[in-house]
C-alpha cells in the first residue's frame, strides 16, 4: 500500500471517530478543507461514499462502518507492535490518550503524571475531558478512567481513588431565601443546578431515600457540562449542586457552601482506570498506568 493511502485511511478513521470534521482536523493537526479534499479523494479512488454529511453531523455509511471494523484493529495491532518495538531502546516513548472528566483529570490525574512526564520527556499524554461513556478500543482511547461500576466488564480495570463520597451543596445566599431540604421530594421546590451530558442527555442525580437507590430528574435554571461551572454558580448563590465531597468540602469548611441532605447522598464507587487486555502494551502506557493507580 502507497504511504498516502495509509495516511488517507487514518484521516478517514479520524473523521468517522469523531463524528466531525473540526474534531478530526484538530486531532490530526491540518486543516479542515485539506481534510475534506483527502476524503473526498480516497472515496473517489474506492469509488464508493465513506461518509454521510450534514450541516450538523457526520456518521460513517455501511461501507465506511465496514472500513472502519476492518481496518482499525489492525491499524491498533501494527502500533502496538511499533510500540513493543520502541520499548527495546533505552527511552521508553509514545503517546497516550485518556479520556476522564475534567475534574478528575485536574485532581487525580494530572498531579499524578507530572513525575512521569519530568522523568521520561519522550512520554506524551492527551487528556480529553468528556461526560459520556466512551468506546475506547473504537475511538482509540488507551485509557479510560470512569467510577468502578462503570468500567466495562471486559477491561482490565486499576483503582485510582477510595470510593468517593458524593454531596449536595448550596451556598448561605441561596439558603437565605430557600428553606433547607431533607427529602429527596424536596428536590422538586429547589433551583437545581443541572449537568448536560456530552450525548445530550440530562444526569439524573443518583440518590438513597430510604434505603432506596433513586434516580430523580431535577430542575433549576442553569445548566452546565462541566463540573466546575456547577461549582461555581452554586458558590454564587444559584441553587444546590450535586458534586463529589474532595470539590465541595474545602468551600464548606470556609462556610461558602453548607452540605445537606447528607443521609441521602452516596458513595460513589472509587474512580479506575481500564483499557483493553494487551499482551505487548507499550512501557509508556506501563509507566502511565503506575504512577495514577492508587498506592497502598
Amino acid at each position: 500500500m502507497p504511504r498516502e493511502n495509509l495516511n488517507d485511511l487514518l484521516a478517514f478513521l479520524a473523521v468517522a471517530q469523531e463524528r466531525s470534521f473540526t474534531r478530526a482536523a484538530a486531532k490530526l493537526g491540518v486543516s479542515q478543507s485539506a481534510l475534506s479534499h483527502t476524503l473526498r479523494a480516497l472515496e473517489t479512488r474506492l469509488g464508493v461514499r465513506l461518509l454521510t454529511r450534514t450541516t450538523r453531523s457526520v456518521s460513517p455509511t455501511e461501507a465506511g462502518e465496514r472500513l472502519m471494523q476492518t481496518v482499525a484493529p489492525r491499524l491498533e495491532e501494527i502500533e502496538a507492535e511499533i510500540a513493543a518495538v520502541s520499548d527495546l531502546g533505552d527511552r521508553p516513548s509514545g503517546t497516550i490518550r485518556i479520556t476522564a472528566i475534567d475534574h478528575v483529570i485536574d485532581t487525580v490525574l494530572w498531579p499524578r503524571l507530572v513525575g512521569v512526564l519530568q522523568q521520561y520527556p519522550d512520554v506524551r499524554v492527551e487528556l480529553s475531558a468528556e461526560y459520556r461513556m466512551v468506546d475506547i478500543a473504537a475511538e482509540r482511547y488507551d485509557i479510560g478512567v470512569r467510577y468502578g461500576d462503570q468500567v466495562q466488564k471486559d477491561m482490565v480495570a486499576v483503582r485510582l481513588t477510595p470510593d468517593v463520597p458524593m454531596t449536595i451543596v448550596g451556598s448561605p445566599r441561596y439558603f437565605r431565601t430557600h428553606k433547607l431540604p431533607t427529602r429527596v421530594q424536596d428536590l422538586v421546590r429547589h433551583n437545581c443546578i443541572t449537568l448536560r451530558l456530552t450525548g445530550g442527555g440530562m444526569y439524573a442525580w443518583e440518590l438513597r431515600d430510604g434505603g432506596r437507590d433513586v434516580e430523580v430528574r431535577v430542575e433549576g435554571q442553569v445548566t452546565f457540562n462541566g463540573a466546575y461551572q456547577m461549582l461555581h454558580a452554586a458558590l454564587d448563590g444559584y441553587g444546590l449542586a450535586f458534586l463529589p465531597v474532595d470539590m465541595t468540602q474545602p468551600h464548606v469548611d470556609a462556610g461558602r457552601l453548607v452540605r445537606v441532605m447528607d443521609d441521602c447522598c452516596p458513595n460513589f464507587p472509587g474512580l479506575h482506570a481500564y483499557y483493553p487486555s494487551r499482551r505487548n502494551s507499550s512501557r509508556a502506557l506501563r509507566l502511565v498506568i503506575e504512577a495514577i493507580r492508587l498506592k497502598a
